[in-house]
């Protein structure tokens, strides 16, 4: 355990936090800010595929949008949120906001050159990472995807599989305590049995299949779990204001607001960073795999939808999350990861014990498409490295790590998943700087494009 702390204190020091914010603030500078500027487009497209505009290429630029944020929003939003103010103070909520106003640029960058540098194999678009790595550094930079996907391989299993599975499993126990219950060893390993057997049949379905089935889950729970965070906002309206107070002098001054038991800015800024990180995954290249199989032409099109899925996950998901536990008035124990079970408590001690069991179900729909998500970046990233025919091997290892998953502890799973993430992503932010000439090209040409559009509509 205390090997794995000392490698995640190195992999999350501060040159990964300079370099994470490095590259946001580059993009965002020679973009010309495009998360602001392109926003209301963004948001208009978006909008437009909910109230069911998908036809031709929007069909498939809303899937992979889904599948991006089905890898995405998962136990961070819910759980990592509450193990951030926990160790972090809720100073650690700043720098999450901050990760994820600079994270919908790098975001978008990550998805524009995934569509530019894809391959298409066997019918199906493939991008990601490593093929901008080979296809726009050229052959001496090979060895960096292949970097890439090995991390990505281990990640699949951690990140996207083990925590998810583990976060389910501490929620399930919470819910069995309200009613006098506990979740026997045994219990766990028949849901993580069971959860095995349904992601193995989804996994096999291939790319379409995961896509289809994100589509469902993911705007499904999202509704419900904010609809009930709304609920507790309004039962609690005249705590928003000392919720945000907290959050903005947190950063600051944590010793202030926690008494003492987190006195480290430093701290809050670590842990709100790789929680961020954690959470909208920008910066590891991870939704670039997703991204990168939409049928869309212009490349930047497909970067709207990066910085949709950073602004759903962290600026509205993630910041509700924060707010709920901050104006429940419960108790936080500051020190300790407390998973998701804080997240419960603070539904719980304003709405009652009920919501225990609408947060189970909705963490189930989010950790399900979490674990689908990664399951195909991670498919994806061995294909890369060992050919076609690594997809079922692949999955069949997918089902094993979730039983695994079930029984494990949640400081050492989320110490392994924050580790692997940062590894993940020095490869990708490497490339991202390396390649911004060619976003910074493709999203000039896209911004003198938009007023010729604009005109063209105006026209009988």
């Amino acid at each position: 355990m205390n090997l794995i702390k000392n490698i995640n204190a190195l992999v999350w020091g501060p040159p990964t936090l300079i370099l994470i914010l490095a590259v946001g603030i580059w993009l965002t500078f020679r973009t010309g800010a495009v998360q602001l500027t392109l926003f209301p487009r963004a948001w208009k497209r978006f909008w437009g595929m909910l109230k069911g505009d998908r036809h031709g290429s929007g069909g498939s630029s809303y899937r992979s949008l889904c599948t991006a944020l089905g890898a995405t929003v998962g136990t961070g939003n819910l759980a990592g949120v509450a193990g951030a103010i926990a160790l972090g103070g809720p100073g650690a909520i700043f720098w999450m906001w901050i990760c994820g106003i600079l994270g919908m640029v790098t975001k978008f960058a990550e998805a524009v050159l995934a569509v530019r540098y894809r391959e298409r194999l066997q019918g199906e678009y493939q991008g990601g990472p490593m093929y901008m790595i080979r296809k726009g550094l050229g052959k001496n930079w090979h060895w960096l995807a292949g970097l890439y996907c090995f991390f990505g391989v281990i990640a699949a299993f951690g990140v996207g599989n083990a925590t998810q599975i583990n976060a389910l499993i501490g929620s399930a126990e919470s819910v069995a305590a309200q009613f006098g219950g506990h979740l026997k060893i045994t219990g766990k390993l028949t849901v993580g049995a069971l959860l095995a057997i349904l992601v193995g049949v989804l996994l096999l379905g291939g790319a379409s299949r995961i896509g289809k089935a994100a589509e469902q889950l993911v705007p499904f729970a999202s509704v419900c779990y904010l609809l009930m965070g709304l609920a507790v906002l309004i039962l609690r309206w005249d705590r928003i204001g000392g919720a945000f107070s907290q959050i903005l002098q947190g950063a600051i001054s944590p010793k202030a607001v926690t008494g003492g038991a987190v006195g480290s800015a430093f701290l809050a800024l670590r842990i709100g960073t790789s929680r961020g990180v954690f959470t909208n995954e920008a910066g590891m290249g991870t939704a670039a795999i997703a991204h990168g199989g939409a049928h869309v032409k212009e490349p930047c099109d497909q970067g709207l939808m990066g910085i949709i899925e950073v602004f759903l996950d962290t600026i509205v998901i993630c910041t509700m999350t924060a707010l709920v536990i901050l104006c429940s008035g419960i108790p936080i124990p500051y020190g300790i990861d407390t998973g998701v079970q804080l997240t419960q408590q603070a539904f719980a001690g304003v709405l009652g014990d009920w919501t225990g069991i609408v947060i189970a179900l909705a963490l189930c729909c989010f950790a399900l498409a979490t674990v689908l998500g990664w399951g195909l970046y991670g498919a994806r990233c061995a294909q890369y490295l060992l050919g076609e025919k690594a997809w079922k091997p692949f999955v069949l290892l997918q089902m094993v790590t979730i039983v695994i998953g079930a029984v494990l502890g949640t400081g050492t799973v989320w110490l392994l998943a924050e580790t692997v993430n940062g590894l993940m992503a020095i490869p990708n932010l490497t490339a991202l700087i390396l390649l911004s000439p060619e976003v910074i090209r493709l999203t000039k040409q896209y911004k003198s494009l938009l007023p010729r559009e604009k005109v063209a509509r105006r026209k009988p």
